[in-house]
């Protein structure tokens, strides 16, 4: 199944053990110091990547984006080499394997953060500036908070995390309170998913700086409610109790300690119309699952790529018997995903049950590709009135 997203906090001993071996396996593979270029861009989006290891017999690149693996070949130096086609401009995430074994780009330290899945990213850049990228505009301002929860298992010394991104110009002294994202990661990030490799906060900036969204407080919580179940591996999505234990301890540690605290540190609004609440993988089975149960607390709510195929539709029962229902149901999902097909059955499910929904389809697979651009166009439709 398709990767769904990770954590950081149980981290320092969960993160290392997962971490360290392919890290060391990466250094032990030496590439000492020479000339090349692990990763070279051209000016027409094509990219030549490189990897030196004179006693493979076979090396392999992973591309986001790409459904087979593309193979390198070897020069006379050791050096594995292999020519893209033309890309359009984004961030790619790539890793390289060498006989079978998965290997990090030594030469490049751009690495992104994941519990299961190490891999590092380049750019392709275009003619204009990309909305996730860090233009010339006011930016808005990550806060990182830790917490003792008392819900989420498996914490060390119970300590759990979010962020919040607060919009340009955002004066804790100012009476106006700020409408709420709640945007979750996926299976196998960390908290900081969409800070570190989604480019979340300056796809607000941007999008806020063009007049296309509202200012708006956007938190990014840890999203496991079970450490276990990613320490445990992707196995867990074939137990529909262990998804539900997650989901429901989640759930809990959203609505009873996060969102308390955020409301009571930040200047944020508590109408249920001020609050939306989206996520990509795992992310978007709970912030469904959470939105359409909760539709007294939420009034926007989004799912991209949602690891559905689940239990969720329970929480339909609760949002047909609501008759505020929601001001906005929104789930997309990559033509190519494994999970489209889950995703097209919950939208015909919902359409069957008079549950008003606008399902989204898009060309890609299950990256982060894909849900930038499913958060670059789901930002603009919440909080604006009918």
């Amino acid at each position: 199944m398709a990767p769904r997203h990770r954590s950081p906090v149980s981290g320092a001993i969960a993160a290392l053990a997962l971490i360290l071996p392919l890290v060391s396996s990466v250094l032990a593979h030496g590439q000492e110091t020479s000339a090349f270029k692990s990763n070279e861009v051209h000016a027409d989006g094509r990219i030549t990547f490189r990897y030196k290891d004179p006693a493979a017999s076979k090396v392999l690149l992973h591309l986001d984006g790409t459904v087979k693996a593309l193979t390198l070949e070897k020069d006379s130096a050791g050096v594995w080499s292999v020519v893209t086609p033309p890309l359009a401009p984004e961030i790619y995430g790539y890793a390289f394997e060498a006989d079978g074994q998965p290997r990090l780009d030594p030469k490049n330290p751009v690495i992104k953060p994941n519990l299961i899945w190490l891999g590092n990213s380049v750019t392709v850049p275009g003619n204009t500036p990309q909305l996730w990228e860090a233009r010339n505009v006011p930016h808005g301002v990550v806060h990182h908070h830790f917490y003792t929860s008392k819900v989420v298992s498996g914490l060390v010394d119970g300590q759990s995390e979010y962020y919040v991104y607060t919009p340009p110009n955002y004066d804790p002294k100012n009476k106006l309170r700020y409408p709420v994202l709640y945007l979750l990661h996926g299976w196998s990030d960390l908290a900081n998913g969409w800070t570190e490799v989604g480019q979340a906060n300056f796809i607000f900036d941007n999008l806020i700086a063009l007049g296309k969204v509202k200012p708006m407080l956007v938190v990014m919580p840890l999203g496991y409610g079970d450490m276990k179940f990613v320490t445990s591996g992707d196995a867990v999505w074939d137990d529909d109790a262990v998804i539900d234990h997650n989901v429901a301890l989640f759930s809990q540690a959203l609505l009873t300690e996060v969102l308390p605290q955020v409301e009571s540190a930040y200047r944020a609004s508590k109408d249920r119309d001020d609050r939306a609440i989206t996520g990509l993988s795992m992310g978007g089975l709970e912030s469904l699952t959470i939105g359409m149960s909760h539709p007294g607390q939420f009034g926007w709510v989004g799912g991209f790529s949602s690891a559905l195929g689940h239990r969720e539709k329970d929480a339909v029962v609760t949002l047909s018997g609501n008759r505020a229902g929601l001001r906005l149901l929104w789930i997309a999902c990559g033509t190519e995903d494994d999970l489209i097909t889950p995703n097209r059955k919950f939208i015909a499910w919902l359409k069957t049950k008079d549950v008003p929904v606008t399902a989204v389809e898009t060309p890609g697979m299950h990256t982060w590709m894909v849900w930038r651009d499913n958060l670059a166009h789901f930002a603009p439709l919440i909080f604006q009135k009918k």
